[in-house]
């Protein structure tokens, strides 16, 4: 249901909610979680009616605080990794870019089954803008689903790639683009985000003669920006920060960039907390590497560099490890082999999205609709070479946006048979990711 104002918004939660100035009570929470709180979600995220979004956004965020569903950082846990041995399993970072309520109850559900508590949900610089989410609204649709499925501790929400765009910065536009992403920042900080991962890898200049002078711009940027979050976020909160070394899609890293980066980056922040982690490439792809009849081809890691390079930052640099980015269209037999080898995180977003389109239950004639809307609307920029199908796998992540309201009301039968999908996923991962019963490093090294 979408309220048209605030006063027919309260008068549906009569009977189910008592709210008075400032303060939510929950009358009946059986009925507020299967009749109302899905109708508040929905309003915070489609309604055009900005005072009717801000109220669904405060009544949702007061119900979970009162539950003590709390977004978190992972920066304390992260730091401590190099000094306790008994960790062995890789922190899963899921990109949510449609129905994130919906899809983010399957995480929590397949999560509580198995004990589990360190896991992310995360969304790019990119992502928010084609998915037409505003980091307030995605951590507005996380607490929900945590309500809904009883699931009461806190959550780690990550800003994934707040990618700084290089021909922005090399250019005329340079304080532009970077106070671009500082309010971005801002945003996300105040939405509840208290991880953020830093990209300047764009940055990086393989023409110049040495790896520093490579990576020059990239750990100056990702010093700067660090020291920005440090200087907004909360107090009593050391956001989890990350770095990138090598653009994903482009040549594998090496230890020589990652000392480079890691050299220059701590000389340029001095004595403030830095990253926690750093992204490193090892031979994938975002997307996956689209084959020319859509499909995606088979992608061989390089798991020896994600180990040696991880041992490297925990040892050396003292910080948590290495990260993964594009594994989520990898092969299953892949995913056992993050955990052996150390690997601290892993970023998984396309399949989620592969699952919706590509479900027998998605509707065929909205698909196709969708498929017409890529052609006409985005066609120009089809790239000379790349067939129909490549372009369409390509190009429907932004369907996510421009089809919003059709996929957040889709039949409930329709959204019902998709989640039991995105579970099944998601319980598949957390096995090969072993993060079984890792709740208990959340409350032995995470403050709220």
């Amino acid at each position: 249901m979408i309220f048209d104002n605030v006063e027919k918004l309260h008068e549906s939660l009569k009977g189910i909610l008592n709210i008075e100035g400032e303060e939510v009570k929950v009358l009946d929470d059986k009925r507020f979680k299967e009749e109302i709180l899905r109708d508040l979600v929905l309003n915070s995220a489609i309604n055009s009616n900005t005072d009717v979004v801000k109220e669904s956004r405060r009544i949702i965020r007061k119900i979970a605080a009162g539950r003590g569903i709390k977004t978190a950082s992972i920066h304390d846990y992260y730091m401590s990794v190099p000094h306790d041995d008994t960790i062995n399993f890789t922190v899963p970072a899921i990109n949510l870019r449609m129905m994130t309520y919906d899809s983010s109850r399957a995480v929590f559900r397949s999560a509580k089954k198995i004990n589990a508590g360190l896991f992310i949900f995360e969304i790019a610089r990119s992502e928010i803008g084609y998915t037409k989410q505003s980091p307030d609204e995605y951590v507005t649709s996380l607490l929900a689903a945590a309500i809904r499925e009883d699931y009461e501790h806190p959550i780690f929400v990550q800003g994934d790639h707040f990618q700084v765009k290089a021909k922005k910065y090399f250019g005329e536009e340079r304080d532009q683009e970077l106070n671009s992403i500082k309010n971005l920042i801002d945003d996300a900080l105040k939405a509840g985000f208290y991880n953020i991962d830093i990209d300047s890898s764009t940055l990086v200049e393989l023409e110049k003669p040495s790896i520093k002078e490579q990576q020059y711009h990239n750990y100056k940027v990702c010093a700067d920006l660090t020291r920005y979050i440090r200087e907004k976020q909360p107090e009593g909160i050391n956001v989890s920060t990350g770095g990138e070394i090598g653009e994903i899609g482009k040549g594998n890293t090496t230890e020589e960039e990652l000392r480079a980066f890691m050299e220059g980056y701590l000389e340029e922040l001095g004595d403030l907390p830095g990253i926690s982690k750093i992204s490193i490439q090892t031979g994938t792809a975002h997307g996956g590497v689209v084959l020319p009849d859509g499909s995606i081809a088979k992608v061989k890691i390089d798991f020896d560099t994600l180990k040696k390079l991880g041992e490297v930052a925990r040892r050396d640099y003292k910080i948590g490890g290495v990260v993964q980015h594009g594994a989520s269209t990898l092969p299953d037999e892949a995913f056992h082999h993050f955990p052996d080898n150390k690997t601290l995180e892993v970023h998984l977003a396309t399949g989620f999205q592969n699952i919706m389109f590509d479900h027998p239950k998605f509707p065929k004639d909205l698909y196709e609709k969708m498929v017409k809307t890529i052609m006409e609307k985005y066609g120009s920029e089809k790239k000379e070479g790349m067939t129909d199908e490549q372009f369409i796998y390509k190009t429907r992540k932004k369907m996510n946006g421009d089809y919003k309201k059709e996929l957040w009301t889709l039949d409930t039968d329709i959204r019902a048979a998709i989640e039991e999908s995105w579970e099944e996923k998601f319980d598949f991962l957390f096995e090969q990711l072993r993060i079984k019963d890792n709740i208990k490093y959340l409350k032995k090294y995470i403050r709220v």
